[in-house]
């Protein structure tokens, strides 16, 4: 039973599907933030020319105000067109990290949409399983992650500023342009670098969050039972409702026992009812059939009302066997079933129906 309660087995579908809508995925946040960081450096690698053209041709614009007598009105306006500017400036950059976000969510775990993230849940304000998470296995991973991550940054980053500290005292002979050129080359050096790092990190973070997430999800026998069993139906009950379903077939069969020419038999075993409606049917058809018990009960209606019980050992099995209930007899019994038709109707003194 210990084994049975043991989260062991790998999630089943449906439980991975249950816990998808509920907005449990596996998400690293690393890995969202390094495709930010990725598509924010390039934007601006191919942007900032001409952002800073349009800083320039801004500054220049506000130069022409200098000896300006502004009004109300004047601040007002330009007011707007700063506000307008700016967001003209930023709105690219913005639109470009916004799905750049969208886009490291959706890499992981497809497109998914749910409120139920935003219920509150009052069990997360127990103290107890706080101080429990507070000292799990994840967030002592977080931490250590956090801790290198910085650590190894930092050494980097100081390793190549060290390397540029001679280029400084050559800097200040440089025209202003130059300077700012040099610095935007070094920066561009230095995210690059971090972005290295950081896909480093971001690659471990996202293959732990996965191994974590099956992890979290994983499953006891019991339960993979217990899912089975309410997904498929209870085996008792559906035992149950099988033998009512047959009964019920067995009473509407019983019923076109009385409508049969014939019931062949083998005698003991088997009991099949035989009909033939001329200009409606194109052979001999099966009404109605069973084995033991039921054999008994068609043979006893079939003596009530009058219907001829003729014993044909291998014609009564194959009919069984080969013909379902409301089935034209096959063309290879025609022979053998016209023969105990022709007999029924010479004895009864009457023709087909």
């Amino acid at each position: 039973m210990a084994d049975e309660q043991e989260k062991t087995e790998e999630a089943t579908p449906k439980k991975l599907e249950e816990a998808r809508k509920e907005g449990n995925v596996p998400k690293s946040q690393d890995l969202s933030n390094i495709v930010t960081l990725i598509v924010g450096v390039v934007v601006l690698t191919f942007y900032l020319k001409f952002a800073l053209h349009k800083m320039m041709a801004f500054y220049v614009y506000f130069l022409s105000f200098i000896s300006h007598q502004f009004s109300i009105n004047d601040i007002i306006s330009l007011f707007i067109k700063t506000i307008f500017e700016v967001f003209l400036l930023l709105a690219p950059i913005a639109l470009a990290i916004m799905l750049a976000g969208v886009l490291g969510n959706v890499a992981q775990f497809g497109f998914l949409f749910t409120t139920k993230v935003l219920i509150p849940k009052f069990s997360k304000l127990n103290p107890i399983s706080g101080l429990k998470n507070l000292f799990s296995t994840k967030k002592l991973f977080e931490g250590t992650k956090i801790i290198l991550k910085v650590g190894i940054a930092f050494l980097v980053g100081f390793n190549l500023f060290l390397s540029w500290l001679i280029e400084i005292p050559k800097l200040e002979l440089f025209p202003l342009m130059d300077q700012i050129k040099w610095l935007m080359d070094k920066a561009f050096i230095l995210a690059w670098t971090m972005i290295g790092v950081f896909v480093v990190f971001a690659a471990i973070d996202f293959a732990y969050q996965r191994y974590s997430y099956k992890k979290s999800l994983r499953m006891s026998k019991q339960e993979i039972k217990d899912e089975m069993k309410n997904s498929e139906g209870n085996p008792e009950i559906k035992a149950k409702i099988r033998q009512i379903q047959m009964k019920m077939a067995s009473q509407r069969m019983l019923q076109d026992v009385p409508k049969a020419d014939v019931v062949v038999t083998n005698p003991t075993h088997y009991a099949v009812a035989l009909r033939y409606v001329q200009g409606e049917d194109n052979a001999p058809k099966v009404i109605a059939k069973g084995v033991d018990h039921l054999a008994q009960k068609i043979k006893e209606i079939a003596r009530e009302n009058d219907i001829m019980v003729i014993e044909n050992k291998p014609l009564a099995r194959q009919l069984y066997a080969d013909v379902e209930i409301g089935e034209e007899i096959p063309q290879k019994l025609y022979k053998a079933v016209i023969e105990v038709l022709a007999y029924v109707y010479k004895v009864k003194g009457k023709k087909p129906n």
